[in-house]
């Protein structure tokens, strides 16, 4: 296995704390490698509130996310779109295609295809498309960096592992994250605005453990106490080996 020649992975998702649920254990297994992790948000979390103004919720939450990505020293980077309204159109292409130009990433993290909500549906198309994109040398005026490649992209795991009809999603890859849980769930607490938040709309009041229980379900695959999952994009100009599986040992292709 050659491991590409740059050694950055990034975590491109719609809102803070989307990737203390989705990939955090993976990120964490990844640094631990040797791997620079960036964690970037399209949207501030301006509406992740009951009782704040969004310009006061988007401090605290970007606030949250910098502290969580400080643990495993990610770099945090904001697209500054608002939640509910992100979409797929041209000045929001640009931003993303810039971002993945001056991040230059080998390894991407972002929504599943057909997740329940539409900001992440509207970022998973943003990240595929600039994941193409961002290697041509007139798709962005920021310098083009030595290495960038159409990086290995995979998708994450949609909010209770079904997509928008209720089907249950096949993962192509199982990372077993048992040993990075308790960091995992110190990264999700960072985002202490968030409980309150949840509990008021969602009527969920169990932030952390319903992570754990998410991760614990996905770890069944594999007969590990706890596990994130991936399905990877194999389309042409993609790499089509399983990088993760390679990458981290005790990895599974499911």
């Amino acid at each position: 296995m050659s491991e590409p020649s740059r050694k950055v992975a990034l975590a491109f998702l719609a809102h803070p704390d989307d990737a203390e649920f989705l990939c955090a254990g993976t990120l964490i297994r990844l640094a631990e490698a040797g791997w620079q992790i960036h964690i970037a948000t399209a949207a501030p979390g301006d509406c992740g509130t009951v009782d704040r103004t969004p310009w006061d919720i988007s401090a605290i939450r970007t606030a949250e996310a910098q502290a969580a990505a400080r643990l495993i020293d990610a770099t945090y980077h904001c697209l500054d779109e608002r939640d509910l309204m992100i979409v797929f159109d041209k000045p929001t292409l640009r931003k993303t295609i810039d971002l993945f130009r001056r991040v230059a990433p080998s390894l991407v993290f972002t929504h599943y295809v057909d997740d329940y909500m539409s900001d992440h549906r509207e970022v998973s198309e943003l990240a595929r498309a600039a994941t193409f994109a961002h290697g041509a040398p007139n798709a962005s005026q920021f310098p083009l960096l030595e290495g960038t490649a159409v990086p290995y992209l995979y998708y994450c795991d949609p909010v209770e592992a079904v997509d928008t009809l209720g089907r249950t999603v096949e993962p192509t890859t199982v990372v077993d994250v048992s040993a990075q849980m308790e960091l995992k769930t110190r990264m999700l607490a960072c985002h202490a605005s968030q409980r309150e938040w949840l509990r008021a709309y969602h009527g969920n009041d169990e932030y952390l453990d319903s992570m754990r229980r998410h991760a614990a379900f996905r770890g069944s695959l594999a007969g590990t106490p706890a596990a994130e999952v991936f399905l990877q994009h194999r389309g042409h100009a993609y790499p089509r080996n399983d990088l993760l599986a390679e990458l981290l040992p005790t990895t599974l292709r499911a």
